[in-house]
């Protein structure tokens, strides 16, 4: 009897000490699985190091790169979000990353670099190269280890970062950005998503949303399995039938666990359900402080000073003499003209979604709208105004103190800062998100015809648009974080005739780096189809010339010697048919007031 009492205390003892080692494994299996997930991707380009040390094929070494990166998909959600400046030397851009404020640069590193040593063809030579990236992939992989080994990774940030790789997968993924030459996005993005449901089984594996995604997932990764020529590949089916599905269903499954939101300085608001919502984006996340926050009462103030003429020296020139209400604030000229008559540098480019940026002006000179402003007022060519000037008017004018008084309750008179705050506060309502572009992909199927659907799989496809104008902003504002904004390196030419190279250096001329002769900020094309002529001389009357020379290869493809140029110069191959599709596209980026 004692023996038998004394063997059912040790099986009681036993089933309650693996219960609770398996509710131990199942409350750090995020951390965990990640970990295990690492571990894969160093076992990968280990085989990847030990292929290339062997000098393997052109063929083999290319499978076992794509292996690698698909074992980089399955860590990339984690990778991005918490750890963002080493995901940028695994798989950005295979261009110097700068850093302006320093003057300096640093050169690339990762999936881009090596895709560049392999593809289209792979020479021997190369190898020392190749291996050198391989190792400092190996590098970054151990650096991510350790710092994933001691961070704490809660719900609410699982779910986050889950939820922004569903936007990463829209705004880079499925456009190519991430691998430019190999174009093996398709598949790898179905096996991003494949992740989702396998991470949110940890929070609750029992959730009834769970299962509602679990089977999207699925469906989305058939989709990128069946259909995964990256030319062909329908994007307009995949976004709105499967990863804006998908991120409802992450709102969803949110909501059912009440997890909270992460509350963060972000220009996409944590309550946006898709990617392309009306309010998805805010316009705060781009401001100096909250002092200098958006307001309706600042707008309307601000909107009084924009047609004010006493803001130029000679009273005799507001904003709104340069930036028309009806061209969305542009002015129709190929540039401007200066106070005493002569042709300005530039082109007046729109003040429509200008807030959705980190820096404003064609070179990029200004990082807010409050600086753009007052650059504007007090140049001696635009309208040579003084803000001291103008501040000591508003003393003296009742209306504009009660206005004022309404806009900042706070203080007990009128600020020089508040001015420049007031009309670029008035410029951050200039945001419609309502054209044809964003009612279909919010479910309006009929709102575009199968030739602009065509465009839009186009632009984000083939025709490489969407990797520098990124949507849905479609400016050089980087998704998801949004917190910087590119400039690119085009090669434009000087006149139509395409006989020379724009002497213009642009960016250069404040920042004397040899990366950024002739870099222009990559700005919006939502509009683009009112604002004419284009390019930052512009140089170009109509959509189909902007579209032909990039067609083309931009000004390398022209023959200029643009040993700097960001832009990719093999041509594009478009025929005539693609080409209209794509303007088709672009003119259903024009907001409901202009249509």
């Amino acid at each position: 009897m004692i023996k038998l009492k004394y063997f059912i205390t040790l099986f009681l003892i036993a089933c309650l000490f693996f219960s609770c080692k398996e509710n131990q494994v199942s409350k750090a299996t995020v951390k965990q699985d990640l970990l295990i997930d690492l571990n894969k991707l160093n076992n990968e380009i280990m085989q990847f190091q030990k292929i290339a040390t062997a000098d393997k094929s052109q063929k083999e070494i290319i499978e076992q790169f794509k292996k690698s990166r698909l074992a980089y998909k399955k860590v990339e959600w984690a990778v991005e979000y918490f750890v963002p400046e080493t995901a940028r030397f695994m798989n950005g851009p295979a261009l110097d990353e700068m850093e302006l404020e320093e003057n300096r640069s640093f050169e690339p590193h990762g999936f881009q670099v090596i895709e560049e040593l392999i593809y289209p063809e792979y020479e021997i030579g190369n190898k020392e190269n190749l291996l050198r990236e391989i190792n400092i992939f190996k590098a970054n992989i151990k650096q991510l280890q350790n710092t994933f080994e001691v961070i704490t990774i809660s719900n609410d940030y699982v779910l986050d970062a889950v939820q922004q790789n569903v936007f990463r997968v829209i705004t880079l993924g499925i456009t190519g950005f991430d691998s430019p030459i190999l174009q093996s996005s398709i598949l790898e993005a179905g096996q991003s998503l494949m992740g989702i449901p396998v991470l949110l089984e940890r929070i609750n594996a029992t959730s009834k949303t769970l299962s509602d995604l679990k089977k999207l997932t699925a469906q989305a990764q058939k989709y990128c399995a069946e259909n995964n020529n990256f030319n062909a590949f329908n994007r307009a089916v995949f976004i709105t039938e499967y990863l804006n599905p998908i991120s409802k269903k992450l709102k969803d499954f949110q909501k059912e666990e009440k997890i909270k939101m992460v509350l963060k300085s972000s220009p996409l608001k944590p309550t946006a359900v898709t990617l392309f919502d009306k309010d998805a984006f805010d316009v705060n996340a781009f401001v100096l402080s909250s002092a200098y926050n958006f307001t309706t009462d600042k707008a309307l103030l601000g909107e009084k000073l924009f047609y004010d003429k006493k803001l130029s020296k000679n009273n005799d020139r507001s904003c709104a003499t340069c930036h028309h209400p009806e061209k969305a604030f542009t002015d129709g000229l190929k540039t401007n003209v200066s106070l005493n008559g002569s042709n300005l540098m530039r082109n007046t480019p729109t003040l429509t979604y200008a807030s959705l940026q980190n820096a404003q002006f064609w070179d990029m000179r200004q990082l807010d709208l409050e600086k753009q402003s007052v650059d504007v007022i007090e140049n001696k060519d635009e309208m040579h105004g003084s803000l001291k000037d103008i501040h000591a008017q508003v003393l003296l004018n009742n209306d504009y103190i009660k206005l004022f008084k309404k806009a900042y309750p706070k203080t007990t008179k009128p600020e020089a800062w508040q001015i420049q705050n007031a009309i670029a506060s008035y410029v951050r309502s200039l945001n419609a998100f309502d054209s044809r572009f964003d009612k279909f992909m919010r479910g309006e199927k009929n709102s575009l015809s199968n030739q602009e659907i065509e465009g839009m799989n186009l632009f984000m496809g083939k025709a490489k648009c969407a990797t520098c104008h990124f949507t849905p902003l479609f400016n050089g504002t980087v998704p998801p974080s949004y917190s910087k904004t590119e400039h690119e390196v085009i090669g434009t030419p000087n006149d139509a005739s395409g006989k020379e190279l724009s002497p213009d250096t642009g960016r250069y001329l404040y920042n004397k780096m040899p990366q950024l002769i002739g870099a222009f900020k990559t700005p919006t094309i939502r509009n683009i189809a009112i604002t004419a002529p284009y390019m930052h001389n512009g140089v170009y009357k109509t959509l189909e010339e902007v579209v032909d020379f990039y067609n083309k290869g931009g000004g390398k493809g022209l023959g200029y010697a643009v040993d700097n140029q960001t832009l990719p110069f093999d041509a594009l191959k478009l025929n005539k048919n693609e080409e209209q599709a794509l303007v088709a596209f672009m003119k259903t980026l024009t907001d409901k007031k202009y249509q």
